[in-house]
């Protein structure tokens, strides 16, 4: 049986943090989220991103941190996930319940994570870190994540790329970026993943089909960044940073 939010929330001893602060007011962009990319490219990268899940992962209880409005948590659920969404903001989670109330809607923040130790096979966040943007706030929350994730069990981060030079312009022109986020470097991810317990084996660039690909060129798009992404040095250049780290189990040697 699937277990319902409540049961997996660790009780709190405070209100927990919000993943950014002073920042982007997700709920008063909310409505307009799912619109400020073309549904084209949205579906490219909700496809992709589902098909590596799928591949390196099984199906158990999964955490999507910073869910947003749910397009992503909906498909991962619809692959036998039992997915709980967390996200600060009580408009996003809202529209994620009229999307599907069988994803769990839990509102917090990264920063102090409302689950018990141990919880989920899978806990992973798409375009969440550059939100947070602290140095402070990306190691809380990535050891957060770790957390929270079983032994044996996988940390997934899915973040823009810093050495993608589109992403600055892309920024000024989204309802949810305001100026303060900053990109994450790689190396960051991987070393606040190691902190928390979590093993990198897998860190890539993946993804390329910017925002202004005409529909009918969608798949000369595709396949370009394909061609990248197995390109050494080029994919450097790709959009997103990827990483994969599995939670050892105790008593493990590394």
């Amino acid at each position: 049986m699937t277990q319902g939010p409540a049961a997996l929330e660790r009780p709190a001893a405070h209100p927990v943090p919000a993943l950014a602060q002073a920042q982007t007011d997700f709920d008063a962009i909310a409505e307009a989220y799912d619109e400020s990319l073309p549904a084209h490219v949205v579906e490219h990268y909700l496809t992709k991103r589902l098909a590596f899940i799928r591949r390196h992962t099984d199906p158990g209880p999964a955490l999507d941190l910073g869910c947003g409005t749910g397009l992503l948590a909906e498909r991962v659920a619809g692959a036998g996930y039992a997915v709980t969404g967390l996200d600060p903001s009580r408009g996003m989670l809202r529209l994620l319940r009229q999307r599907d109330p069988g994803v769990g809607a839990v509102a917090g923040g990264g920063a102090a994570l409302p689950f018990a130790d141990d919880t989920f096979a899978l806990t992973y966040c798409v375009a969440v870190l550059h939100h947070v943007a602290t140095p402070e706030g990306v190691r809380r929350t990535l050891t957060e994540m770790a957390r929270v994730t079983r032994p044996g069990g996988y940390v997934l981060v899915w973040d823009h790329n810093p050495r993608n030079p589109y992403w600055p312009l892309l920024m000024r022109r989204v309802p949810q970026d305001t100026g303060a986020e900053r990109l994450v470097p790689e190396q960051e991810i991987l070393d606040s993943l190691r902190a928390g317990g979590a093993r990198p084996i897998l860190s890539a660039q993946l993804g390329l089909v910017p925002d202004f690909t005409p529909r009918p060129l969608l798949g000369a798009a595709a396949a370009l960044e394909r061609l990248v992404e197995r390109t050494p040095g080029l994919r450097r250049l790709c959009a997103h940073n990827v990483v994969l780290a599995i939670k050892d189990r105790p008593g493990r040697l590394t």
